[in-house]
This record gives structure tokens, sequence and C-alpha cells, in this order.
């Protein structure tokens, strides 16, 4: 075009500004015709111009924009005795002439007028309201309302045809092209008002619906962020804490412009909303309650689905918030040698156990903290994000990697204390594992960590504390003492076992080598079957051994019509269709306990404490094969409902115990299965109510009482004194 070639290197004129540029060049034809035939010859382009090539957008304006301000001003009258004019208030009128006179021809000084009227708006009721540089003030809400939807409305549309732009859309690269251009250089401040306004205003705002709104309309805008870093670093502050600590629609809308905003500027934006959307999850999941932990699960999808824009840059920060991760399990499980290492230590000299007896009080509480870093809600819930996001992103190439390191640590916490109060962060890890194991389709050893479990003292004992509360392992890290000697708890922790065992079977089921893998499992939970005395128990595990028999059998069958190796890479899709059909005796076995999971997730969310005889069962529907005679147990926990001949038995009952006291007290205290010991005193290490080696939650029977040689002289009265007797008392004392 004409225009661009004559103001190549000029700045824009108005059409006054060209008249008189039109009249300079005839008066230099009539008074100097010889240099203007040299510039015909040299600068043609100069003397070529034309008043109507002129574009009206390019208009200075300011001129317009005066009497504009002049016309308002006269609308209230000049003030009397000689006093200055009052601040022009904004009419109804005023805001419709405007959008008339943009919508006709998009004037500059009407869009200039409405972006003041903007202004002003936004910092309504601010202490700078009274400044003497705004020429507008807003008085009426109307007015307010009507401003602030034409403006959110119309503006990005006005703006992005001033600036010749696609009407949605657009990249980083778009407006980085555009800053190079002189329409930019003339209209930046336009754009730069309504994102700096707008953004005072969200920072003002305590309407969660109207930031919601705002935040909807200033998404499509968040390009022009590219051209004002200061501006993106703002609003990605301000939309991190609306995505944070919002409720309704409004973490949703954040979380929208947050990504809208990663897809159109790139890693400028992308890496400043991992880091923040991370601390913000983080912050949340100190403290877990039924409600917070759908807060929390959102969160969680919405972190998941960012990294989605960049997964290659995503790899970057996964790798070193997993590091952090696994550096503080590292201080936990150092600190925990360094305890088993001076238990056994008690034959050093004398100096050295002076040495670390001044050192136990500051490195017991040291301890205390390391432990409590990692069995912490903050902890296990950045475990639970990056399980989702290696589960998510596990057919990538660049994500897949982390599965082992995460897959390392998740182990390594469920291990870190084997107490049976902390089988809740236990029962969290495996099931983490066997997420990553279905979406991987790597095998990772869980039955190990699930089977240990049921060694506990707590599951061969009777539960001496009662029915007690039902109890939801899922919602709590750690089972209080009084807890662990409950049925409940029993229950809950031979239920759990059995379903996440259950689900890591299932997920093999299919595999050519299910035999092998099944092999430990079924010999410890026949194990469990012949040492616990509770029939419920003993009927729950007998059905999953004879559910991982039938399907044994139904592998072995399959395995007799194959002819390759096992190395053979057709044996990875061996029973695949099966496997999509689900068709095996475990596949239909864990759908009947999913749905029992379930049953007993939502009785807990109905009560936290059920009431009555069957109190400690979870979920309002009780199966057929519940139908179970408690006498047992009930005799066993201290004969909670005494019948008429109870006293009886219960005679009988002690005549016998004490013909045997010795292997009684033997097959109560002892716990130890191979070279694995869990008890609920451990978690005596990270507990301040109870000092070191306290062995109060074991149920020793009681000491006998040292009698006087008074009150043994008359109780052995009626016995005959020789001198046999006492020796055989004297040896049996020794």
């Amino acid at each position: 075009m004409k225009e661009d070639s004559n103001l190549k290197n000029s700045s824009p004129m108005s059409k006054k500004e060209a008249k008189e540029h039109i009249g300079t060049l005839q008066k230099l034809q009539e008074k100097d015709p010889e240099f203007y035939e040299f510039l015909k010859e040299h600068d043609k382009e100069l003397l070529e111009f034309n008043e109507e090539d002129i574009d009206d957008d390019f208009e200075s304006d300011e001129e317009e924009e005066e009497t504009q301000i002049d016309q308002y001003d006269n609308l209230d009258g000049e003030a009397e005795n000689g006093e200055e004019p009052s601040k022009n208030v904004i009419t109804t009128a005023m805001v419709d002439s405007w959008c008339t006179e943009i919508h006709d021809g998009a004037k500059i000084g009407a869009i200039r007028s409405l972006l003041r009227a903007f202004r002003a708006a936004c910092h309504y009721g601010d202490d700078s309201g009274d400044d003497s540089t705004t020429k507008f003030s807003t008085m009426s809400s109307s007015v307010f309302n009507k401003i602030m939807l034409v403006v959110l409305t119309e503006m990005d549309g006005i703006l992005r045809g001033l600036l010749k732009l696609p009407p949605s859309g657009g990249k980083k690269e778009m407006v980085i092209d555009l800053m190079s251009t002189r329409r930019w250089k003339n209209y930046n401040h336009l754009v730069k008002s309504y994102l700096g306004n707008a953004l005072h205003v969200l920072n003002q705002m305590t309407d969660n619906e109207m930031i919601a709104f705002m935040l909807r309309r200033l998404r499509y805008s968040s390009v022009f962020l590219a051209a004002f870093p200061a501006l993106l670093r703002k609003y990605v502050k301000v939309a991190l804490h609306f995505w944070g600590t919002g409720s309704g629609a409004l973490p949703v809308v954040s979380f929208l412009f947050l990504r809208d905003s990663c897809v159109r500027l790139g890693s400028d934006c992308l890496d400043d909303c991992i880091k923040g959307m991370y601390k913000a999850y983080v912050l949340n999941c100190h403290f877990i309650n039924a409600t917070k932990l759908q807060h929390i699960q959102f969160l969680s999808n919405c972190f998941i689905e960012l990294l989605r824009v960049d997964v290659s840059s995503a790899y970057q920060h996964a790798f070193v918030y997993i590091r952090q991760l696994a550096m503080i399990l590292k201080e936990a499980l150092s600190g925990s040698t360094k305890k088993k290492t001076k238990k056994k230590g008690e034959e050093a000299p004398p100096s050295s156990t002076k040495k670390r007896g001044k050192e136990t009080p500051s490195s017991s509480t040291s301890k205390k903290e390391t432990f409590r870093k990692v069995y912490q809600w903050k902890y296990i819930n950045c475990l639970e994000l990056w399980t989702g996001v290696v589960c998510a992103y596990s057919s990538e190439a660049d994500l897949r990697p982390l599965a082992y390191p995460l897959t390392q640590i998740i182990t390594g916490t469920a291990r870190l204390l084997p107490s049976a109060c902390y089988f809740p962060v236990r029962l969290r890890c495996v099931r983490m594992l066997n997420r990553i194991s279905a979406s991987t389709g790597s095998f990772i050893p869980v039955s190990l960590l699930l089977l240990d479990m049921l060694e506990i003292k707590e599951l061969r004992r009777p539960p001496a504390g009662g029915v007690g509360k039902a109890v939801d392992l899922l919602s709590t890290l750690k089972v209080s003492k009084a807890a662990l000697k409950t049925r409940a708890f029993q229950e809950a922790c031979v239920f759990s076992v059995i379903e996440e065992l259950t689900e890591h079977l299932a997920q093999w089921s299919y595999s050519i080598a299910f035999l092998e893998l099944s092999f430990v499992s079924s010999v410890r939970l026949r194990n469990f079957c012949k040492s616990t005395k509770v029939e419920r128990f003993r009927r729950e595990m007998r059905h999953l051994i004879r559910q991982i028999e039938a399907n044994s059998e139904f592998m072995n069958k399959k395995r007799t019509t194959i002819s390759f190796l096992p190395n053979d890479p057709t044996a990875a899709s061996f029973l695949e269709d099966e496997k999509k059909l689900r068709t095996s005796p475990l596949s239909k076995y864990i759908a009947t306990l999913r749905q029992r999971a379930q049953d007993r997730s939502d009785a807990l969310k109905e009560s936290s404490v059920l009431v009555g005889d069957h109190s400690s069962k979870f979920g309002n529907k009780i199966m057929e094969d519940d139908d179970y005679d408690d006498s047992e147990d009930e005799k066993s926990a201290g004969l909670l409902l005494l019948g008429p001949d109870s006293k009886n038995n219960l005679r009988e009952d002690v005549k016998k115990k004490k013909n045997k006291p010795s292997e009684e007290v033997v097959a109560v205290d002892e716990d130890i299965i191979g070279d694995f010991i869990l008890s609920s005193d451990e978690d005596s290490l990270i507990d301040d109510d109870t000092p070191d080696g306290d062995d109060s939650e074991v149920e020793a029977p009681p000491a006998p009482k040292r009698r006087n040689k008074k009150q043994n002289s008359h109780l052995d009265s009626s016995k005959p004194r020789n001198s046999k007797s006492k020796k055989r008392k004297r040896a049996q004392g020794k």
C-alpha cells in the first residue's frame, strides 16, 4: 500500500497534518521549480503523497478526545463562584453512545473513553479514587455493571480488530511478530490498560461468580500477556490462588485460564504454572477428611492434565520432585538403621555408651522428625500424585522411566515402619503399586507386603477391646493402640489384605507363569488359616485359596496347548482375548470384592459409628456366608455377652490354663515368623506419648505376686513340713 511506502519510517499523521504537508509541496513547486524537478527524479514517492490514503485508525485524535471531554464537562455546567468543575459522572447514555460509535466505525476516541471509564470502574472505591488525573467517575451500580459487561464481553474483539488479528486464538509467535509493527506501538497502551485494570479488580473482588466470569472472558485475551511478562506473572499468581482455594466453578475456570495460557504462551508460562500448581497441591493436602478428599483429587487431576501440554518439559519437573521425595525417604531410612545398630551394640565399650547416652535426646527427636516427614499426609499425597502421573502417561516415552524410581520409593515407604499402627500407610502404598503395575504392565511383587500384615500379634489374639468402631484404613494414616485390639480393626485389616492381594493376582491371572507367581501366596494363606482361631477369617481365606487354585487349573489347561518357550515374544500376547473378556476365576472374584469394598466405604460415609451386634460389619448388606456363631470370639474377648452357664465354663477354662501355664505364655508372646517381626509396639519410634521400649500393648499374663514368709507359713500350715518338700521347693525356685 502507499501508506506503507510513504510512511514507512515516519510517525502516523492526522488528516490535518497531511493537508499541511500537501500545501508545503505546492508552495515548493511555485517557489523553486528546479528543486521540485530534482525531487521528481530522485524521490518521486515523496511527491505522490495522497490525502485519501491516510487511515482513520492512525489519527491521533487528541483534539477529538479533548472536545468530547469538554462536552461531557459542559453537561453538568461550570461550577459557580470560581470553583473548579467536578469530575464527569458516567451515565448509561454515555456508555451506549461509545458502544454505538465503536460498532459504526471503530473510532479510537470512543475506545479510549470506554477504557478510561473501565479504569474508573475498576478503581472505584480505592484510596486513590480522588486522583485528579482520572477524568471519569462512576456513581451507580447499574452503570458499573454496564461498563464491566461491555468491556469484558467486547473489548477482546475490539482490540483484535484494531491490531488486525484473527478474531480468536493465536499463540506467542503471533504477538511477537506484532510487536515490531507500527500498529502495536500505537495501540499497545490500550491492551495494557485493559489487562492491568482487569487484574486490579480481580485482586479486589470477593464474589466467586463475578471472578469466574472475568477469568472466563480474560481467557480469550491471555495471548496478549506474551508482550507483558510482569503482568503474566501476576495473572498466573492470581489464577493459582483461585484454583487452590476457590469454591464452586471458580477452580475449574481458573484451571482453564492457566491451561490456555500455557498452550498459547509455551514454556514461559508452563514452568511457572507447574511449580505453582504443585506448591498449591502440597499446601492443600496437609490434612484429609471426607470433603477435602474430593478437592485434593480434583487438584491432582488438573495437575496431571496440565502436564499434557508439554510432556518433555514435564519430565524435568517430575524428576526433580520425585528426587526430593527419595531424599526425604533416604534420611528416614538412615535414622532407622542407626537405631537398629544401637540396639545391637549393647556390648560396646563403656566410653562409647557414654557418648551415645549424651546424644540420645537430640538424636531421638531428630529421628522422630525424619519419620514424621514420611508418615504424613503431605508426603503420601505427593506419592499419590506422581503415581497418577505415571499411570496417565505410561505410554509416553518421556515419563515412563519414572515408574521404576517411584516404585522403589513407594516400597521403601511401606517397609519403613512395619508396625500395625501404620498399616493404613502400607495399604495405600500397595494400592499405588497395583496401579503402576496395571498401567505399565510390569510385575511388582506386592504380595509379600500384604502377607506380612497377616502375621501381626493383633490378628492372632482375641479382640480384647471389644467390637469397637468401624475403621476406614484408607482415610487415616495411623490407627490408635486402643483400636488395634478391636474386632473392627481385625476385620478391616483382613478384608483389605484379601482385596488388594486379589487385585494383584487378578492382574496376572492371565500370565503363563501364574502358577509360580501364586505359589508363595497360597502357602502363606494356608498357614494363616491354620494359625487363626477366627472362623470368619478362615472362611474368607479358604474362599480366596479356592479361587487361586481354580485360576491355576484354568492356566494349566491353557499351558498344555502351547509349544513356545517362556522367552518367546509371543508369550506376551498369550490369552489376550480372554483378558479382554475377563473370563478367569480371579477376574470374576475381584468384581465381587470391589462391590463389597464400595459398600463398606458408602456405609462409612453415612455414619462413622455403626451401632448394634454387627457394628464391625462394613456395609448395610451382610453377606449370606457371614451367618456364623460368635460365641468363641465373645468368650475370648472377655465374655461381653455372658450367658447363664458362663461362670462354670469360665472356671473350667481357668483350671485348664493353670495346668499348662508355660505353654500359654509361649503361644501368646511368641510372634516371630522367620526374620520379620511385626508388633504395634514399634510405633514408639515416632510416638511422643510412650517412651522407647514400652510394651504396654502386649497382653502378657500377670506376674505372680511374691509372698512373705508369714503368708507362706499360713498357707502351708495344712501341708506336711519335711526336709524333702523344702528341698523340692528350693529346686523349683531356682
